[in-house]
C-alpha cells in the first residue's frame, strides 16, 4: 500500500534552502522510492485509500549520511580518552584490537552503532573497519544504508595478515554483494603511512578499473607532513597525486593540514573532503579548512570519527560544531549558514559516494531516505527558521522516525527491526573486566 507521510515542514534540501509546509511524501512500497511531493491535499485526492502517517509537530528532511564511522568501535567507546592521537592508536587503540577485535567484536559494535545512528536521523554511513563481510551482514539484517570500506592497513590483525591478503579477501565480498541495493562499497586503506606504496598504486587502478570510491585518512596530523617528507621527499597530498590517488573517487578524510596550495590541488582534481570536526578537536589533530574549501568549490561532508575518539554518532550535534567552528574560525557569522550546513550531511554526502541521485534531498524519484524530527519541545520552540532549528537547536533525541528505502526503521521512537534491549545488554555484558583500572567504576 502508498504510504503518505504528512509533517508539519518539509526540508527537501533541493531546491536550496526551501522550507515547505503542509507538504506531503508519497512512498512506493515496491520500490521504496518517492512518488511524490506534493501539498497535502493534493496528495489525498491523488493517493485515494493510501496509509496515511501523521506528523502534527514534525519537520521531514533526508536521512542524514555521516561520511566517516569505524562502527565496531563503538565498544571503545571512552576507553581511552584525553590523550594525543600518536598515544591513543599506537599504545591503547591498536592493542585493544590486537586483542578483541574479532567477528563478534566487529558484530555487535555494529549493532550498537547502527542503533544509535538510526536512533538519531542516519540513514547511510561510510564504514573503514574490519571484518566487512560481518559488517555488511548486520547493515543487511538491520535494514540501514551503508558503503562499506575494504580495509588496507600493513599491520597484522585478526582479519588479515598483508595487504594482499587484505585487498583479496575484500574484493572477493565485493564479488559476493553485488546487487545487494542497499550496500556499496570502497577501498579503504588507513593511511599513506600505514600502507606501501606499491599497494597505494595498486588500489589506485583498482578504484579506476572498478569505479570504486577511495576512503582515505588523509592529512590528519603534522607528523604525517613530517614523515612524508622524510620517507618521500614530497607532501602527502603531492605523494598521492604521483600514485593516482587525487580524483573525484577519493574521499580524503579529516584533511586537518591544509595551505592554500593544497586546498587548489585538491578543488582541481575534484577530490571530496571529510570534516570531522569533533574528533579532531577531542584529539588536539588540527581542524579542517572548512569555509575555505567551499569557498574553493571543494565538495566537503561530514564524519563522526569511531566513537573511541568522538565520543558519539550524533550527526546533528556533528553538524553543529562544524558550523560553529566555520564561524568561529573565520571571525565571520555569516560563512556556513544553516543551509550550506545542512547540505553537508545531506546533498554533498551522498555526491561524495556517487549516489546524488538516489539519496540527500527529498525528491521525486529518489530512495525513501528520510527522517522526522519532533519541533514539539522546549528547545526548538517557537519556530522562526525552520531549517536553523534543525542546525542550531535540534537534538538527536527529537528524532520520532526513520526510513530507509521506505521501510520505517524506526517508529515513534523505537527501533523496529533491531532488538535494542538485547544490543545493550550484551555491549553492557562486553565491556566487563575489559576497562583499564583507572576506567573502573569503584564502590
Amino acid at each position: 500500500m502508498i504510504q503518505i507521510l504528512c509533517p508539519k515542514y518539509l526540508v527537501p534540501v533541493r531546491p536550496l534552502g526551501q522550507v515547505l509546509e503542509q507538504y506531503s511524501v508519497a512512498i512506493d512500497p515496491a520500490s521504496g522510492r518517492i512518488m511524490d511531493v506534493l501539498p497535502r491535499v493534493d496528495a489525498m485526492e491523488k493517493h485515494v485509500g493510501a496509509s496515511v502517517f501523521e506528523m502534527e509537530t514534525h519537520v521531514l528532511l533526508p536521512g542524514l549520511v555521516n561520511m566517516h564511522t569505524h562502527s565496531p568501535m563503538t565498544l571503545l567507546r571512552g576507553y581511552a580518552d584525553d590523550l594525543r592521537l600518536d598515544d591513543w592508536l599506537r599504545n591503547h587503540i591498536w592493542p585493544a584490537e590486537a586483542n578483541w577485535a574479532d567477528g563478534d567484536f566487529v558484530d555487535l559494535g555494529t549493532e550498537l552503532a547502527v542503533a544509535e545512528m538510526l536512533r538519531s536521523g542516519t540513514t547511510c554511513f561510510n564504514e573503514n573497519y574490519f571484518f566487512p563481510e560481518r559488517m555488511a551482514d548486520v547493515v543487511e539484517a538491520a535494514g540501514i544504508r551503508a558503503c562499506i570500506g575494504v580495509p588496507v592497513i600493513g599491520v597484522e590483525t585478526k582479519w588479515a595478515a598483508t595487504t594482499e591478503e587484505y585487498l583479496a579477501k575484500g574484493l572477493e565480498l565485493v564479488a559476493s554483494r553485488a546487487g545487494y541495493p542497499r550496500l556499496r562499497f570502497s577501498i579503504a586503506p588507513h593511511a599513506m603511512y600505514t600502507v606501501d606504496v606499491a599497494t597505494l598504486a595498486r588500489i589506485a587502478d583498482l578504484s579506476e578499473r572498478h569505479d570504486m570510491p577511495v576512503h582515505l585518512h588523509l592529512l590528519e596530523t603534522e607528523s604525517e607532513i613530517r614523515n612524508s617528507q622524510q620517507a618521500y621527499g614530497k607532501m602527502p597530498l603531492h605523494h598521492a597525486e604521483e600514485l593516482g590517488l587525487l580524483n573525484e573517487r577519493l574521499i580524503a578524510v579529516h584533511m586537518a593540514h591544509l595551505s592554500d596550495s593544497d586546498i587548489d590541488l585538491v578543488a582541481r582534481n575534484n577530490v571530496n573532503v571529510v570534516h570531522c570536526p569533533q574528533s579532531n578537536l577531542k584529539l588536539a589533530s588540527g581542524v579542517c579548512r572548512l569555509t575555505d574549501l567551499l569557498a574553493a568549490g571543494v565538495n566537503v561532508s561530514i564524519g563522526t570519527d569511531g566513537a573511541a575518539s568522538n565520543n558519539d554518532l550524533d550527526m546533528f550535534d556533528e553538524l553543529r560544531t562544524a558550523a560553529l567552528l566555520a564561524k568561529g574560525l573565520s571571525g565571520d557569522p555569516c560563512v556556513v549558514d544553516a543551509v550550506t550546513a545542512l547540505d553537508l550531511v545531506t546533498i554533498n554526502a551522498a555526491r561524495a559516494l556517487g549516489m546524488e541521485h538516489e539519496i540527500g534531498s527529498v525528491e521525486v524519484g529518489k530512495q525513501a531516505d528520510l527522517c522526522a524530527l519532533d519541533l514539539a519541545c522546549a528547545r526548538t520552540q517557537p519556530v522562526h527558521h525552520v531549517i536553523s532549528q534543525l542546525v542550531y537547536s535540534a537534538a538527536s533525541g527529537q528524532v520520532s522516525d526513520v526510513w530507509v528505502a521506505g521501510r520505517q526503521l524506526v517508529k515513534s521512537g523505537e527501533l523496529t527491526l533491531m532488538d535494542e534491549a538485547r544490543i545493550l545488554s550484551e555491549a553492557a555484558a562486553w565491556a566487563v573486566g575489559k576497562l583499564p583500572e583507572t576506567h573502573q567504576v569503584r564502590e
